[in-house]
């Protein structure tokens, strides 16, 4: 299992194009994989699941990835999020 930590840099958070964006790359993989923020949980696969977090600018979220290609989802989604959703 990898665990990251990513500050939010993009300006509106994770509003529904970032996260489309998210749930999109992270459907690519068979791995499981969560996000944690604001004491919630969501399911990365899903933008509803994924909105409900609420997560604004300047927040950091906790990735929990498992599986078996849970090192190249890791990389996609490490620099999806590290580029700012490409905003």
């Amino acid at each position: 299992m990898i665990v990251k930590e990513f500050y939010i840099t993009n300006e509106h958070g994770l509003h529904a194009r970032p996260a489309s964006l998210l749930c999109n790359a992270a459907s690519k993989y068979s791995s499981s994989i969560k996000v944690f923020c604001n004491g919630k949980e969501a399911n990365a696969k899903s933008i509803v699941s994924v909105l409900v977090l609420e997560v604004y600018p300047g927040s950091t979220i906790k990735v929990h990835i498992d599986g078996s290609d849970e090192e190249e989802a890791c990389l996609e989604l490490e620099s999806l999020i590290e580029n700012g959703f490409n905003e």
